[in-house]
Formats: C-alpha cells, sequence, structure tokens
C-alpha cells in the first residue's frame, strides 16, 4: 500500500539534502532546519544521517532520513517518494553529493572519470528529474547545486573533479534559462577551499602533491579554509531570498588572515 501524502501547511518548506551525511550536506541540514525549514536528510552512510537528525530534533527541528545514493536513478526515485510521503511537497532541493579523489588525469580511468560524472553531474540532474516537474506545476521552488571554485579556474592532480563541476555549472546555467518564467529558481553556490570530510580518505603523499601543485599554480594564496558552516549560511540565504530575487551564482571563498602592521 502506497504511504499517504502528509498535508502540506502554505508556509511550510519542506527541503531535500543529498549529501547530508558530513561537510558541507550535514551544517546545511542544520542551518536550514534552525531556519524553520523540515529537512529530508539523503545519503549512503544512513548511521551518520540518524545521528545529525537526531540532534536537529533535539534543537527542536523537524528531520526524516532515507537512504540515497545519486549515482542509482531507483534510489533516487524511492527517495523522492519516501519524502514526499513524510514531509508533503519538497520546495527545496540541495544537491550537494560528491566525489573527488586526487590523481592525475593521464593516470586515471575512463571508468574512475565516469564514476565522478555519474556522481557530481548525472546525479545533480537524477534529484531534478525527481522533483523539478513538481516544483514546475506548482509554480514555486529552490534548486541549489553546490558546485566549486574549481569549475571557473580548474586544478591540477584531482583527477576529473574540474570537469565535472564545469559541466555542472553548465547544466544548470542551461536549467536556469528554461525555469525562467516558471517560479523555480535554479542556483548555483560555488566554495573555494573548505575543511571537510572530502579528501581526508585521500593517502597523506598524494594529498601533499595536490596542496603542493595548487601552490605552484597560484590557487593557495594564503593558509585560510572556510568552514563547511559557511556554505551552509550561503545556501540558506539563496533558498530564503524573498520571491522576485534570484541570487546566483554565489561565490565564498576563505578571508585571508590580516596583515600585521609593520613596526
Amino acid at each position: 500500500m502506497a504511504a499517504s501524502r502528509r498535508p502540506v501547511h502554505p508556509d511550510r518548506r519542506s527541503a531535500v539534502v543529498a549529501g547530508a551525511s558530513s561537510g558541507i550536506g550535514a551544517e546545511t541540514a542544520r542551518a536550514l532546519a534552525a531556519a524553520g525549514f523540515p529537512v529530508a536528510l539523503g545519503a549512503r552512510r544512513v548511521d551518520r544521517l540518524e545521528e545529525l537528525a537526531s540532534g536537529i530534533r533535539a534543537a527542536g527541528g523537524e528531520a526524516f532520513v532515507h537512504p540515497l545514493d545519486v549515482a542509482s536513478t531507483e534510489s533516487v526515485e524511492k527517495f523522492a517518494a519516501a519524502v514526499a510521503a513524510a514531509l508533503g511537497d519538497i520546495e527545496v532541493v540541495v544537491s550537494n553529493a560528491g566525489l573527488l579523489a586526487p590523481g592525475a588525469i593521464l593516470d586515471a580511468t575512463t571508468e574512475q572519470i565516469a564514476a565522478e560524472l555519474d556522481v557530481n553531474v548525472l546525479g545533480a540532474h537524477r534529484l531534478v528529474r525527481a522533483f523539478g516537474p513538481g516544483m514546475v506545476a506548482r509554480r514555486r521552488g529552490d534548486l541549489v547545486f553546490v558546485s566549486s571554485d574549481t569549475a571557473v579556474r580548474a586544478r591540477p592532480f584531482m583527477r576529473g573533479y574540474s570537469a565535472t563541476k564545469s559541466g555542472l555549472e553548465g547544466l544548470v546555467e542551461a536549467l536556469q534559462m528554461e525555469l525562467e518564467g516558471s517560479g523555480v529558481r535554479a542556483s548555483i553556490v560555488r566554495p573555494g577551499p573548505t575543511w571537510s570530510e572530502m579528501g581526508s580518505d585521500w593517502d597523506a603523499e598524494a594529498g601533499a602533491r595536490v596542496l603542493t601543485e595548487w601552490v605552484k599554480w597560484g590557487h593557495a594564496r594564503h593558509s585560510h579554509f572556510l568552514k563547511a558552516s559557511a556554505i551552509a549560511n550561503a545556501i540558506t540565504t539563496v533558498v530564503s531570498a524573498p520571491r522576485g530575487v534570484h541570487i546566483s551564482p554565489v561565490d565564498v571563498n576563505p578571508e585571508a588572515p590580516i596583515a600585521k602592521e609593520e613596526s
């Protein structure tokens, strides 16, 4: 028997966060919940989602957990059906799930590049297909895509990541034009270097090479990185903008340390 759909209050704006088990996704779920959005948390690590949901509920927010693998169309469709039954019509979707690995393009297999494209680009499109048509039918909604500064300035030895983020932004820019006048906003949030679990499983030598190359090519002017909460706050600002206002793209970069005064 199909689950019954929850009645929806006109002012209720339920939100989906894909890739919510850690980093930017987890902080975004917390920020949206604190701002009054009921949040549906999706990722493969369900145990991490349950822990996050418990914290949100303890703080007075509303959270729903369901497994999600954006590389699987079947998983995305099951997730979409489950969250609609639990939270009603979805007004906000944050596409944050990502795959990042170190390595040279020459050394990468085509299958490795394809896996990154499947998560970072096709995964975002699966979410658009699952939630976008309903938003257009209701003539309101926000689709937010977490990109990267590597989309506009490629970084070496990050395999296919820059290509996937450039591809994602091309997809979203076309989507923005197609959605104009529909009441649905498609927005890009583009983080600079950010502390998160992405890269925490890298081999130490590979990670050191990546950072060294960043300095060599002028990508790291200083040592400061963003906290994931800074990206979460930017996303919350984008989806909280009043109707008639579209904030995109949003570049979020770490501020340099304040220079010491010369004596």
